[in-house]
């Protein structure tokens, strides 16, 4: 029997008859795979790094200002005359931020400012909800219309609006009260989460909507049992943004507050520099003070910011 005569069987593999491994699978043009792979992807040329330091600049400055108020908030006044606001302090001066907590009371403006913007913030959203919810489900007469009414209204510079509201609130008698900032907010902010909550439930799908009808549910079911979980990282993103919106509302508290005992942080500010008297460490304390409740509620929401924002993103 010659060497002609063996033949393999069928499905063997030729690599029992000493024939090699066999041959890797060819690759398209212009592909690579394993670790000139990864290396072509994080070396792209000069653009990337042009971009980083672009972005490293811009943070840079957008830090800046923090720096200086941390470095003046903790200098004393013979400091900052002697070396400038750009000096290090010579040692922790404190005196700065005890005389801010003392002079201006400030924990009766913290507890303002936190009540304030938390009350706008939940009813704000709940009101923008109902409203978004009638025009952008309830495909009222005349939606784009009104939608452009709120967005108008939200653009309104607020030395146009003081004067009515003034007179308003003399009139019903919520003068020199925490409740006139409350409702003039819970109805300013509202106005921009109405534009831009129904615009999200305007591509809310009708055949969702007609299967909740046809199995009984009621419009308050509707919008609890099914619009409410659709939009609910919206709405979240909303309360952090009106909270922190309204916490550094400054010209119109100012005006509708007058006494002392019902002022926020903003107006506590303010109070510290006149026409003749600039305390600058004094003032960036009481800004590093008044800084730090809204970065600890930051930090607190901060993953559910990143949520709302990226939810919309995710099928």
């Amino acid at each position: 029997m010659t060497a002609d005569s063996i033949h393999t069987p069928a499905g063997s593999s030729s690599a029992g008859l000493g024939a090699g491994p066999p041959s890797a699978p060819a690759t398209a043009p212009g592909t690579q795979k394993g670790p000139g792979r990864r290396r072509s992807r994080h070396h792209r040329g000069a653009g990337r790094w042009l971009v980083l330091a672009g972005a490293l600049l811009v943070g840079l400055f957008m830090v800046s200002p923090f720096v200086l108020m941390l470095l003046n908030a903790f200098k004393s006044p013979a400091d900052y005359s002697a070396g400038g606001p750009l000096s290090l302090p010579r040692g922790l001066y404190l005196d700065g931020l005890v005389a801010f907590w003392e002079r201006v009371n400030f924990p009766i403006k913290l507890w303002n400012s936190i009540w304030t913007s938390s009350l706008v913030a939940v009813l704000a959203v709940l009101l923008s909800l109902l409203n978004a919810y009638a025009l952008g489900v309830g495909r009222v007469k005349g939606r784009l219309w009104l939608v452009a009414l709120f967005l108008m209204a939200n653009m309104l510079p607020q030395e146009v609006l003081i004067y009515p509201l003034f007179d308003m609130a003399r009139q019903v008698g919520l003068t020199d009260n925490p409740w006139s900032i409350v409702i003039i907010f819970t109805i300013v902010q509202s106005a921009f989460g109405t534009y831009l909550l129904s615009s999200v439930l305007g591509t809310f799908p009708p055949a969702l909507l007609e299967a909740a009808q046809l199995d009984g549910a009621t419009r308050w079911q509707i919008l609890w049992r099914i619009v409410y979980p659709v939009v609910r990282p919206t709405m979240s993103v909303l309360m952090i943004f009106f909270f922190i919106w309204t916490w550094n509302e400054f010209f119109i508290p100012l005006v509708m507050l007058t006494s002392n005992d019902n002022q926020t942080i903003p107006i506590a500010l303010s109070s510290l520099q006149g026409d003749r008297m600039l305390d600058v460490p004094t003032l960036n304390a009481g800004a590093l003070l008044s800084l730090l409740p809204t970065f600890l509620f930051f930090l607190i929401f901060q993953r559910t910011l990143t949520r709302g924002v990226t939810a919309g993103a995710v099928k």
